[in-house]
């Protein structure tokens, strides 16, 4: 007998269609989803992040979604928190609570309770390193951090600055890899009885649905969504962040409320789709350019959570092509692993 909490994981890379496997494993299991995405947090970023609507979440359940303003920060220390809450609660209830989302630090976070708290800080090192971002930019940064970690520059992407920054910190202070720490409070106990799954797809297949999805976001309004947070106005009607993706000469910012616009050094920029889109608006590239960088990051990013995944334990992948794309003989697969 454990008396360990019950959990289960539902992950992938971006795009390989965890959203409506979550919901048909919810039905059925009496389950609620907590999600594990670190930029559905934010409210009024709806196409860039992909976000499930209300319809779509049939009745089911779900935490962490909308629960920040897009000029609010968020980080791993604040998901734990908050998906413990969740968690509880959701037992408390009687309920199963499932995972669901790519970004597989916060879900290392949870189900090993790492602790944060280790480690020294030093404000002058994270100015240090700033400076050198905004001199040199982001891509050089990053390669500092290859320099010293490889295997933390692979699981950190370029854009997440703070990350980044922290990485070559810890090494600093400690001369210590982070990689390393990470990995031995990967070794720790679990407090929960918890059954992990990834889905993945065939490489071609996967990177086409990725393209798909861009383009699709395209449609929808993602460049006056992008717009309408730099200059302040997403909290008025959405119906003009996609209108606004329809003209064929783009008007030049105008910021409407400097206290809700953003910057593209807030944490909420740095998503896939917004950093680039930013960039369109900030003059550095046309906007089919920025198109094609969204595709291509994109593509990056889901190359870097299935090396993530593949170095966590007790994973159970399961291949979407030996079910036939079909999600109830996926959700079948899924309890008989339960």
């Amino acid at each position: 007998m454990t008396n360990k909490k019950p959990l289960i994981v539902l992950t992938g890379p971006t795009a390989v269609g965890k959203t409506k496997c979550s919901i048909e494993l919810a039905k059925k299991i009496g389950g609620e989803i907590i999600s594990a995405d670190s930029m559905q947090v934010y409210r009024y970023m709806n196409i860039g992040t992909d976000k499930i609507t209300k319809q779509e979440m049939d009745g089911v359940p779900h935490h962490l979604i909308d629960i920040l303003d897009p000029t609010e920060s968020f980080n791993v220390t604040m998901f734990q928190k908050l998906a413990k809450e969740a968690v509880e609660a959701i037992l408390h209830r009687g309920r199963i609570p499932i995972i669901v989302g790519g970004t597989g630090f916060y879900i290392q976070a949870l189900l090993y309770d790492i602790d944060f708290s280790e480690g020294k800080e030093d404000l002058s090192l994270r100015d240090h390193y700033s400076k050198i971002c905004e001199e040199r930019g982001k891509e050089a940064l990053h390669e500092m951090l290859r320099k010293v970690d490889a295997e933390a520059a692979e699981a950190i992407p370029f854009g997440n600055v703070k990350r980044v920054i922290r990485a070559l910190e810890y090494y600093d202070l400690t001369g210590e890899r982070i990689s390393e720490h990470n990995r031995r409070q990967r070794e720790k106990t679990s407090p929960y009885q918890f059954h992990y799954f990834v889905l993945t797809r065939e490489r071609a297949l996967l990177y086409e649905k990725i393209d798909r999805r861009v383009e699709e976001m395209m449609e929808r309004g993602l460049e006056g969504e992008v717009r309408s947070l730099l200059e302040g106005t997403y909290r008025q009607d959405g119906s003009r962040a996609a209108s606004e993706q329809m003209q064929k000469e783009t008007v030049p910012l105008q910021i409407v409320d400097s206290s809700l616009a953003l910057s593209d050094r807030m944490t909420s920029m740095q998503g896939l789709g917004y950093r680039e889109m930013a960039d369109f608006f900030a003059g550095k590239c046309s906007r089919e350019r920025a198109v094609l960088r969204i595709k291509q990051n994109t593509r990056h990013f889901a190359k870097r959570q299935l090396t993530w995944f593949r170095r966590e334990k007790e994973v159970i992948w399961i291949n979407k092509a030996d079910f036939g794309e079909d999600d109830s003989r996926i959700v079948q697969e899924i309890q008989k692993g339960l």
